[in-house]
């Protein structure tokens, strides 16, 4: 089997052996160049042929948002991964560099105690990436996922909005991303009205500072306000609440409200923050008036909490394959036969504002938590 070819552009030589090394250990991967900086880097992506790049954001003669921009205008398909630092200013940046084009971030390992942590690092967050992403490019199907251990319903088809029971009322919408997430949420959050009737959660997998940032570049492309969670902020519809990076977000009832808990229980599915017990607690609350999708993200984190949303008979929209940038976690829930719906990325807003609209009398109306 032919190697995934991997060019590595950082302007810090310490980085750029770190990052080499780890990843020619790999027996699946070959590191075919490297360069320290974007200008170098688009004279060796045609003489080197990458099946990926691995791009530092800060660099000089051309930084890693400009050498994007120039990527996508002769090499579209071509996968590219940020490699951001962990501050305001690397996370502000990384996410215009996926607005941009580039295909997913990681956090350069910073202040970890020792390089071999840092390494390991790497191995754990850098490796899987790269090799989803090249599958992903070279028209590789998804792998064959696991599905449910329990008999489950069959899998609707691609495109397929859902049936007759739409008009069952929808008090809650929560949304589970991860890799191709940001681009993802934006595109849907920002067509729905000003007058969203439902509270929206969101579990977006990313570090600290960045869902912040997240947050805030929602709230200024959308209609309605989007905040970082905070401990016990209280949940109201028109609005949206993401989980913040390093902690969970459950839901607890308080009285007639609902309000965020933020906890740091350990990690599921190697994610803190994760879909899964975001999942969990809404179905317990809002149970058959709960509205769940998951968009485009590696491995299965939100398939054992949508098992619960579907228990609770709320229901469940995925993005297909086709339009998202993995097709790890939709997949899994998909092949599951878990998913009410199968749907593109730009059909699945629609298919939101519908299913929330249903059962009320205009769009406006701001129902209370419905406890089931």
């Amino acid at each position: 089997m032919r190697k995934i070819r991997v060019l590595v552009v950082d302007d810090a030589v310490v980085v750029r052996r770190m990052l080499t090394d780890v990843l020619a250990a790999d027996p699946e991967l070959e590191v075919v160049g490297a360069a320290a900086n974007g200008r170098i880097a688009l004279q060796k992506i045609p003489q080197v042929n990458p099946d990926i790049v691995t791009l530092d954001v800060e660099m000089p003669e051309l930084n890693g948002l400009e050498t994007v921009s120039e990527i996508r205008k002769t090499w579209p398909k071509l996968p590219v991964i940020m490699f951001s630092t962990l501050t305001e200013r690397g996370g502000a940046a990384t996410l215009d560099a996926l607005s941009r084009g580039a295909s997913d971030y990681v956090a350069k390992p910073a202040n970890v105690g020792s390089v071999a942590v840092a390494q390991q690092r790497i191995r754990d967050e850098v490796v899987p990436k790269i090799k989803a992403l090249a599958a992903r490019a070279a028209g590789i199907p998804a792998a064959t996922l696991v599905s449910a251990a329990r008999s489950v319903p069959a899998l609707p088809r691609t495109g397929q909005a859902l049936g007759g029971d739409g008009a069952r009322r929808v008090d809650l919408l929560a949304i589970g991303a991860s890799t191709g997430g940001p681009n993802a949420l934006m595109e849907v959050l920002a067509q729905l009205p000003a007058n969203f009737p439902v509270p929206i959660v969101i579990t977006q997998h990313m570090p600290p500072m960045f869902t912040r940032l997240l947050a805030e570049r929602l709230t200024a492309h959308c209609k309605i306000p989007f905040h970082e969670a905070t401990q016990g902020a209280i949940i109201t519809p028109g609005a949206g609440w993401i989980a913040p990076g390093d902690w969970h977000m459950l839901l607890v009832r308080d009285g007639p409200r609902v309000r965020v808990k933020l906890t740091q229980d350990p990690p599921e599915n190697s994610c803190r923050p994760a879909v899964d017990p975001m999942f969990r607690s809404a179905a317990s609350i809002y149970g058959s008036a709960l509205l769940g999708v998951v968009l485009t993200g590696m491995g299965q984190d939100g398939l054992r909490g949508t098992e619960r949303i579907r228990e609770v008979h709320g229901r469940m929209v995925v993005q297909d394959e086709a339009s998202s940038v993995v097709w790890g976690m939709p997949g899994f829930i998909a092949s599951a036969g878990l998913a009410d719906a199968v749907l593109p990325l730009n059909q699945i807003a629609g298919e939101i504002i519908r299913l929330t609209a249903a059962n009320r009398r205009f769009v406006g109306t701001t129902p209370a938590a419905s406890g089931r």
